[in-house]
């Protein structure tokens, strides 16, 4: 009884993945010799998948709009926002973020939205890339 689950296991192993891969630019150079078109040498790519309507991904800042109102720190419910007093703007921290959207769709001035970019993963969470200001 317990080795019933074994030929599912060696059925799987042989069977091509449903899912597509990242673009050629974020894979692993080791991992590219996969991607060729047999022989040819030239690499054959699944484009990604659209976001649907209505995503969630990195936040935009429009700093020229923003009134340092701080209507978005009040909402916040992991505290990712800070604001900076002597700019009278704010500094959003992706690393927090939960992308709940609640800042968005507080902000008066409309100088918050959500962009289709998903690609946020970073060793340092305080990269350049993950802070938004």
């Amino acid at each position: 009884m317990r080795f019933s689950m074994l030929p599912q296991v060696f059925a799987q192993m042989f069977k091509k993945p449903w899912t597509n891969k990242f673009p050629a630019k974020y894979i692993p150079r080791s991992t590219t010799k996969f991607l060729d078109d047999v022989g040819s040498g030239k690499a054959k790519l699944i484009p990604p998948i659209e976001t649907p309507e209505g995503f969630r991904g990195k936040i935009q800042y429009d700093t020229e709009k923003c009134t340092g109102c701080k209507l978005c720190i009040k909402v916040c419910p992991t505290e990712a926002i800070e604001y900076k007093e002597k700019e009278k703007k704010i500094k959003i921290y992706l690393a927090r973020c939960c992308f709940c959207a609640q800042c968005t769709d507080v902000c008066p001035v409309n100088c918050l939205s959500m962009s289709n970019e998903f690609l946020l993963a970073d060793a340092d969470k305080y990269s350049k890339d993950l802070i938004v200001e």
